[in-house]
Protein backbone atom coordinates (compact mmCIF):
# COMPACT_ATOMS: atom_id res chain seq x y z
CA UNK A 1 0.00 0.00 0.00
CA UNK A 2 1.36 3.67 -1.23
CA UNK A 3 1.67 5.72 2.04
CA UNK A 4 0.86 9.10 0.85
CA UNK A 5 0.78 12.52 2.82
CA UNK A 6 -1.93 15.20 2.18
CA UNK A 7 -0.82 18.51 3.20
CA UNK A 8 -3.54 21.00 3.14
CA UNK A 9 -6.28 18.17 4.07
CA UNK A 10 -8.78 19.60 5.23
CA UNK A 11 -9.36 22.58 2.40
CA UNK A 12 -11.98 22.55 -0.59
CA UNK A 13 -9.45 20.54 -2.21
CA UNK A 14 -7.61 18.87 0.31
CA UNK A 15 -10.76 16.86 1.26
CA UNK A 16 -11.40 15.39 -1.98
CA UNK A 17 -7.71 14.57 -2.66
CA UNK A 18 -7.53 12.78 0.74
CA UNK A 19 -11.16 10.85 0.30
CA UNK A 20 -9.88 9.80 -3.73
CA UNK A 21 -6.61 8.90 -2.30
CA UNK A 22 -8.42 6.50 0.09
CA UNK A 23 -10.64 4.93 -2.31
CA UNK A 24 -7.71 4.06 -5.03
CA UNK A 25 -6.47 2.03 -1.49
CA UNK A 26 -3.42 4.56 -0.65
CA UNK A 27 -3.15 5.35 3.33
CA UNK A 28 -3.37 9.09 3.58
CA UNK A 29 -1.48 11.00 6.22
CA UNK A 30 -3.84 14.44 6.54
CA UNK A 31 -1.30 17.15 7.69
CA UNK A 32 -3.70 20.78 8.05
CA UNK A 33 -3.65 22.83 11.44
CA UNK A 34 -7.66 23.04 10.46
CA UNK A 35 -9.96 20.61 11.32
CA UNK A 36 -12.22 18.54 8.65
CA UNK A 37 -9.45 16.28 7.19
CA UNK A 38 -12.04 13.93 6.12
CA UNK A 39 -12.09 10.28 7.86
CA UNK A 40 -11.43 8.12 5.39
CA UNK A 41 -7.59 9.49 6.19
CA UNK A 42 -5.44 7.19 7.93
CA UNK A 43 -3.97 9.84 10.09
CA UNK A 44 -4.22 13.62 10.94
CA UNK A 45 -1.78 15.90 12.48
CA UNK A 46 -2.36 19.60 12.67
CA UNK A 47 1.47 20.56 11.89
CA UNK A 48 2.92 24.05 11.28
CA UNK A 49 4.79 23.04 8.21
CA UNK A 50 6.06 26.59 7.56
CA UNK A 51 8.41 25.40 10.15
CA UNK A 52 11.45 23.48 8.79
CA UNK A 53 11.81 21.27 11.57
CA UNK A 54 8.00 20.46 12.06
CA UNK A 55 8.30 19.55 8.48
CA UNK A 56 11.33 17.13 8.78
CA UNK A 57 9.40 15.56 11.96
CA UNK A 58 6.26 15.00 10.08
CA UNK A 59 8.21 13.30 7.22
CA UNK A 60 10.38 11.30 9.47
CA UNK A 61 7.55 10.02 11.29
CA UNK A 62 5.33 8.70 9.04
CA UNK A 63 7.79 8.01 6.05
CA UNK A 64 5.75 8.56 3.24
CA UNK A 65 5.92 7.36 -0.30
CA UNK A 66 4.29 10.49 -2.06
CA UNK A 67 3.45 13.71 -0.90
CA UNK A 68 0.73 15.89 -2.06
CA UNK A 69 1.44 19.63 -1.44
CA UNK A 70 -1.84 21.86 -1.22
CA UNK A 71 -1.40 23.76 1.65
CA UNK A 72 -1.06 27.78 1.46
CA UNK A 73 -2.83 30.61 2.00
CA UNK A 74 -5.42 30.07 -0.86
CA UNK A 75 -7.12 33.52 -1.87
CA UNK A 76 -5.25 36.76 -3.02
CA UNK A 77 -5.68 39.37 -0.62
CA UNK A 78 -7.47 37.32 2.19
CA UNK A 79 -3.87 38.28 4.72
CA UNK A 80 -1.46 40.86 3.93
CA UNK A 81 1.08 40.14 0.74
CA UNK A 82 3.91 39.85 3.56
CA UNK A 83 2.33 36.78 5.02
CA UNK A 84 1.21 35.82 2.08
CA UNK A 85 4.31 35.72 0.32
CA UNK A 86 6.24 34.47 3.25
CA UNK A 87 4.19 31.52 4.12
CA UNK A 88 3.12 30.13 0.79
CA UNK A 89 7.27 30.25 0.03
CA UNK A 90 8.13 28.84 2.80
CA UNK A 91 5.99 26.00 2.64
CA UNK A 92 6.93 25.33 -0.92
CA UNK A 93 9.94 24.96 0.25
CA UNK A 94 9.97 23.47 3.44
CA UNK A 95 7.77 20.22 1.85
CA UNK A 96 10.03 19.63 -0.76
CA UNK A 97 13.19 20.23 1.12
CA UNK A 98 12.29 17.88 3.82
CA UNK A 99 10.83 15.43 1.47
CA UNK A 100 13.72 15.06 -0.91
CA UNK A 101 15.99 14.92 1.79
CA UNK A 102 13.93 12.04 3.89
CA UNK A 103 13.70 9.98 0.68
CA UNK A 104 10.22 10.58 -0.44
CA UNK A 105 10.05 8.52 -4.08
CA UNK A 106 6.99 10.94 -5.42
CA UNK A 107 5.71 14.76 -5.00
CA UNK A 108 3.32 16.87 -6.31
CA UNK A 109 2.79 20.49 -5.76
CA UNK A 110 0.09 22.40 -6.85
CA UNK A 111 0.74 26.20 -7.92
CA UNK A 112 -2.17 28.16 -9.64
CA UNK A 113 -2.94 29.77 -13.29
CA UNK A 114 -2.63 33.19 -11.35
CA UNK A 115 1.41 32.50 -12.34
CA UNK A 116 0.01 33.91 -15.20
CA UNK A 117 -0.70 37.51 -14.50
CA UNK A 118 -4.48 37.71 -15.28
CA UNK A 119 -6.20 40.53 -13.37
CA UNK A 120 -3.73 43.02 -13.97
CA UNK A 121 -5.00 46.61 -15.01
CA UNK A 122 -4.34 46.25 -19.42
CA UNK A 123 -2.92 42.45 -19.29
CA UNK A 124 -3.01 40.99 -22.51
CA UNK A 125 -2.35 37.13 -23.19
CA UNK A 126 0.55 36.26 -25.60
CA UNK A 127 -1.44 33.78 -27.15
CA UNK A 128 -5.04 31.31 -26.46
CA UNK A 129 -5.77 29.62 -25.57
CA UNK A 130 -2.70 29.47 -22.70
CA UNK A 131 -0.95 26.53 -22.03
CA UNK A 132 2.00 26.01 -20.01
CA UNK A 133 4.86 27.94 -22.30
CA UNK A 134 3.08 31.06 -21.54
CA UNK A 135 5.20 33.48 -20.23
CA UNK A 136 4.58 34.17 -16.14
CA UNK A 137 3.86 37.72 -15.45
CA UNK A 138 2.35 37.40 -11.93
CA UNK A 139 1.38 40.77 -10.05
CA UNK A 140 0.64 39.96 -6.10
CA UNK A 141 1.85 38.43 -3.62
CA UNK A 142 0.16 35.32 -3.98
CA UNK A 143 1.02 35.25 -7.56
CA UNK A 144 4.81 35.46 -7.31
CA UNK A 145 4.81 33.19 -4.06
CA UNK A 146 3.37 29.99 -6.50
CA UNK A 147 5.63 31.45 -9.19
CA UNK A 148 8.37 30.78 -6.42
CA UNK A 149 6.81 27.72 -5.30
CA UNK A 150 7.28 26.24 -8.86
CA UNK A 151 10.80 27.55 -9.14
CA UNK A 152 11.53 25.28 -5.81
CA UNK A 153 10.16 22.91 -7.65
CA UNK A 154 12.11 22.78 -10.29
CA UNK A 155 15.23 23.56 -7.98
CA UNK A 156 14.95 20.07 -6.91
CA UNK A 157 14.44 18.11 -9.80
CA UNK A 158 17.53 18.93 -11.33
CA UNK A 159 19.18 16.54 -9.09
CA UNK A 160 17.15 14.93 -6.72
CA UNK A 161 16.10 11.12 -6.98
CA UNK A 162 12.72 12.03 -6.25
CA UNK A 163 10.19 12.79 -8.77
CA UNK A 164 8.64 16.02 -8.29
CA UNK A 165 5.39 17.93 -10.66
CA UNK A 166 3.76 20.80 -10.40
CA UNK A 167 -0.20 21.18 -11.25
CA UNK A 168 -2.01 24.42 -11.19
CA UNK A 169 -5.50 23.69 -10.06
CA UNK A 170 -8.08 25.72 -11.89
CA UNK A 171 -10.56 27.70 -9.80
CA UNK A 172 -11.75 24.70 -7.50
CA UNK A 173 -15.12 23.94 -7.48
CA UNK A 174 -15.86 21.82 -4.15
CA UNK A 175 -19.12 19.27 -4.60
CA UNK A 176 -21.20 21.38 -2.52
CA UNK A 177 -20.67 23.83 -4.41
CA UNK A 178 -22.69 22.87 -7.01
CA UNK A 179 -25.86 22.23 -4.29
CA UNK A 180 -25.53 25.38 -3.65
CA UNK A 181 -22.95 26.14 -0.88
CA UNK A 182 -21.55 29.65 -1.22
CA UNK A 183 -17.79 29.48 -2.60
CA UNK A 184 -14.95 31.27 -0.96
CA UNK A 185 -15.50 34.22 -2.73
CA UNK A 186 -19.27 34.16 -0.75
CA UNK A 187 -21.55 33.83 -3.96
CA UNK A 188 -23.21 30.93 -4.86
CA UNK A 189 -21.83 28.68 -8.58
CA UNK A 190 -25.33 29.49 -10.29
CA UNK A 191 -24.80 33.54 -9.28
CA UNK A 192 -20.99 32.67 -10.91
CA UNK A 193 -22.89 31.84 -13.99
CA UNK A 194 -25.49 34.29 -14.07
CA UNK A 195 -22.96 37.05 -13.77
CA UNK A 196 -20.17 36.93 -16.38
CA UNK A 197 -18.27 39.40 -14.31
CA UNK A 198 -17.65 37.04 -11.53
CA UNK A 199 -16.42 34.34 -13.30
CA UNK A 200 -14.20 36.26 -15.78
CA UNK A 201 -12.29 37.43 -13.60
CA UNK A 202 -10.41 33.96 -13.29
CA UNK A 203 -10.60 33.77 -17.11
CA UNK A 204 -13.92 31.62 -16.56
CA UNK A 205 -11.37 28.67 -15.74
CA UNK A 206 -12.86 26.02 -13.35
CA UNK A 207 -12.43 22.27 -12.00
CA UNK A 208 -14.80 20.16 -9.87
CA UNK A 209 -12.91 19.12 -6.70
CA UNK A 210 -13.02 15.37 -7.93
CA UNK A 211 -11.54 15.73 -11.01
CA UNK A 212 -8.30 17.74 -9.59
CA UNK A 213 -7.92 14.47 -7.08
CA UNK A 214 -8.20 12.65 -10.61
CA UNK A 215 -5.28 14.46 -11.99
CA UNK A 216 -3.70 14.07 -8.69
CA UNK A 217 -3.67 9.98 -8.59
CA UNK A 218 -2.83 9.67 -12.20
CA UNK A 219 -0.09 12.36 -11.90
CA UNK A 220 1.33 10.51 -8.82
CA UNK A 221 1.18 7.21 -10.91
CA UNK A 222 2.75 8.61 -13.74
CA UNK A 223 5.74 10.82 -12.72
CA UNK A 224 8.23 7.97 -13.21
CA UNK A 225 7.55 7.79 -16.59
CA UNK A 226 7.79 12.12 -17.40
CA UNK A 227 10.74 14.38 -17.25
CA UNK A 228 11.31 15.46 -13.64
CA UNK A 229 10.00 18.78 -12.75
CA UNK A 230 7.05 18.93 -15.43
CA UNK A 231 4.02 21.61 -14.87
CA UNK A 232 0.43 20.74 -16.19
CA UNK A 233 -2.68 23.10 -15.64
CA UNK A 234 -5.80 21.12 -14.79
CA UNK A 235 -8.84 22.75 -15.81
CA UNK A 236 -12.48 21.07 -17.28
CA UNK A 237 -12.89 20.64 -20.41
CA UNK A 238 -15.10 23.69 -20.76
CA UNK A 239 -15.27 27.36 -19.66
CA UNK A 240 -17.74 28.38 -16.78
CA UNK A 241 -19.99 30.80 -18.57
CA UNK A 242 -23.51 30.08 -20.76
CA UNK A 243 -22.04 32.21 -23.37
CA UNK A 244 -19.88 31.31 -25.91
CA UNK A 245 -16.35 31.92 -24.68
CA UNK A 246 -15.25 33.77 -27.42
CA UNK A 247 -18.06 36.41 -27.31
CA UNK A 248 -18.31 36.69 -23.50
CA UNK A 249 -14.16 37.38 -22.82
CA UNK A 250 -13.75 40.37 -24.67
CA UNK A 251 -16.59 41.85 -22.75
CA UNK A 252 -15.33 41.04 -19.52
CA UNK A 253 -11.54 41.68 -20.71
CA UNK A 254 -11.18 43.81 -23.24
CA UNK A 255 -8.07 43.82 -23.96
CA UNK A 256 -8.18 39.57 -25.27
CA UNK A 257 -10.80 40.96 -28.26
CA UNK A 258 -7.91 40.77 -30.73
CA UNK A 259 -7.28 37.19 -29.62
CA UNK A 260 -10.54 35.51 -28.79
CA UNK A 261 -12.03 34.11 -31.63
CA UNK A 262 -8.57 31.50 -31.00
CA UNK A 263 -9.50 30.67 -27.67
CA UNK A 264 -11.62 27.30 -28.55
CA UNK A 265 -13.62 25.90 -25.77
CA UNK A 266 -11.16 26.85 -22.49
CA UNK A 267 -8.78 29.90 -21.78
CA UNK A 268 -6.44 27.28 -20.38
CA UNK A 269 -5.29 24.11 -22.49
CA UNK A 270 -4.69 20.79 -20.72
CA UNK A 271 -3.78 19.54 -24.10
CA UNK A 272 -0.23 18.68 -21.82
CA UNK A 273 -1.96 16.30 -19.37
CA UNK A 274 -4.21 14.10 -21.66
CA UNK A 275 -0.65 13.87 -24.17
CA UNK A 276 1.74 12.90 -21.42
CA UNK A 277 -0.58 11.33 -18.17
CA UNK A 278 -3.76 10.19 -20.48
CA UNK A 279 -5.77 12.65 -17.95
CA UNK A 280 -9.00 14.39 -18.66
CA UNK A 281 -11.51 16.11 -16.79
CA UNK A 282 -15.39 14.04 -16.73
CA UNK A 283 -17.15 16.89 -15.02
CA UNK A 284 -18.91 19.67 -16.11
CA UNK A 285 -20.96 22.42 -14.69
CA UNK A 286 -23.71 21.39 -17.30
CA UNK A 287 -23.96 18.12 -15.43
CA UNK A 288 -22.99 18.85 -11.89
CA UNK A 289 -25.03 21.95 -11.17
CA UNK A 290 -28.21 21.78 -9.42
CA UNK A 291 -31.23 22.96 -11.49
Amino acid sequence: MTRTLVTGSAGRLGRSVVSALAAAGHEVIGIDRAPGTPAEAAATLPADLTDLGEAFEVMTRFRPDAVVHLAAIAVPFSRSDAVTFKVNSQLAFNVCESAVRCGVERVAVASSPTVIGYGTPGWTPSYLPIDEEHPLAPWNAYGVSKQVAEEVVRSFARTAQTRLAVFRPCYVVAPEEWEGAPTQQGHTMAERLDRPELAGVSLFNYIDARDAADFVITLLRRLPDIPNGEVFFAGAADALTREPLSEVLPKVVPSTAGLADTVGATVFSCDKAERMLGWRAARSWRTELAS
